[in-house]
């Protein structure tokens, strides 16, 4: 059988490890200076011309984001349901209550109308998904917002040099998050970074990672640990010199797959937007889940079913709402390979593996 073509793919080289041991033989592991130049570096590489706040998760950035921004208990916060739990999770964590909103069928993301219809007397906020790094439609939402006099964020854990009409992802929100796990489309081993809006969620996104203390021992606020480590930022500022040229590889790979591929719906990109496909998510009219196991048992080709229970579907929310868009998806959507490990000699496996099992109703 040909060799296995993984779903995602952590690349993590020399240059890395050397930066790592560099740290290490420093003697400065926690945060400190490598902290400081990966929140510089990582605001200039994406354009986003406002500070950065390096976090040990995705998830703490979403958390420390909301609380930064004002979120408490009582409020409500406008999300999708098809997206990873953390983006929920991270509403429930400060008190307040997720409130779920269907997709555009298209993008994936959060549909503006199903926004303004969820929009009740406690919504403080909505907080899109860039879903599979494919930009929201954050013109539409921020005229919502502004007409409601309520914040907007951003869930940008998938969306690293992603834009929309020339702005880039994480310039639009009072905050924004990107995650920094091994397979986003660039790590620190393990970490988030949160853009924000205003000197004021700065300095309070830094008190609450920091145990509420600007000053040592000199505690202000409530604070949580949720620091990142010099050596995550050394792995961070080493990977910002080469997300660039991934970023383009993934574009390429997925232009190749979407000229290519018969029987699946391949995902369209709006006017205006650069996706960088950190997952390049097919739609799938029947028997998803046959296609996906018959590709890895047929074909020795990994792939990935995200979302295949939406967030108000699950224990911790179990909310009663009607989405059709999201079930459906739920249902039809899987994510091929498209990572920038791949080979020419991959990308053609794939193309032949699913049209071949899509066209067999497999």
């Amino acid at each position: 059988m040909n060799e296995f073509i993984p779903p995602a793919k952590p690349i993590i080289g020399d240059e890395e490890r050397e930066a790592v041991d560099r740290v290490m033989r420093s003697g400065m592991i926690a945060q400190g200076p490598e902290v400081k130049a990966f929140e510089e570096e990582f605001s200039a590489h994406f354009g986003l011309d406002r500070a950065c706040v390096a976090v040990n998760s995705g998830t703490s950035g979403l958390h420390l984001g909301l609380l930064s921004s004002g979120i408490k208990a009582g409020d409500e916060v406008i999300v999708p349901s098809f997206t990873f739990a953390a983006t929920a999770n991270s509403v429930a964590l400060t008190g307040a209550t997720p409130v779920f909103a269907d997709i555009d069928p298209e993008s994936f993301c959060l549909d503006p109308e199903s926004v303004r219809a969820s929009i009740t007397e406690r919504t403080a906020g909505i907080m899109p998904v860039h879903l599979y790094g494919h930009p929201a439609n954050m013109p539409a939402l921020r005229e919502i917002a502004d007409e409601h006099g309520i914040q907007l964020f951003e869930d940008a854990a998938q969306a690293h040099g992603a834009s929309l009409d020339g702005t880039p992802v994480g310039g639009f929100g009072s905050f924004a998050m990107f995650s920094l796990y091994p397979t986003k489309n660039m790590t620190s081993g393990e970490g988030g970074m949160v853009s924000v809006a205003t000197p004021e969620i700065e300095r309070l996104l830094r008190l609450y990672r920091n145990q509420g203390m600007e000053v040592q021992y000199a505690n202000e606020v409530v604070g949580f640990n949720n620091r990142m480590t010099d050596i995550h930022a050394a792995i961070g500022r080493v990977q910002l010199t080469k997300v660039g040229g991934w970023t383009k590889q993934r574009q390429e790979n997925a232009a190749f797959l979407s000229a290519n591929l018969q029987g699946v719906t391949a995902p369209p990109v709006a006017d205006g937007a650069v996706h960088v496909y950190h997952q390049y998510t097919v739609r799938v009219a029947e028997d998803r889940d046959g296609l996906a196991k018959a590709l890895r048992e047929e074909f020795n080709i990994g792939s990935g079913m995200f979302y295949p229970i939406p967030n108000h579907r699950l224990a911790p929310f179990q909310a009663d709402v009607d989405l059709p868009n999201t079930e459906q998806a739920a249902l039809e959507c899987l994510s091929l390979p498209v990572h920038p490990s791949l080979s020419q000699g991959d990308l053609e496996r794939i193309v032949a593996a699913v049209t071949k099992l899509a066209s067999a109703g497999a």
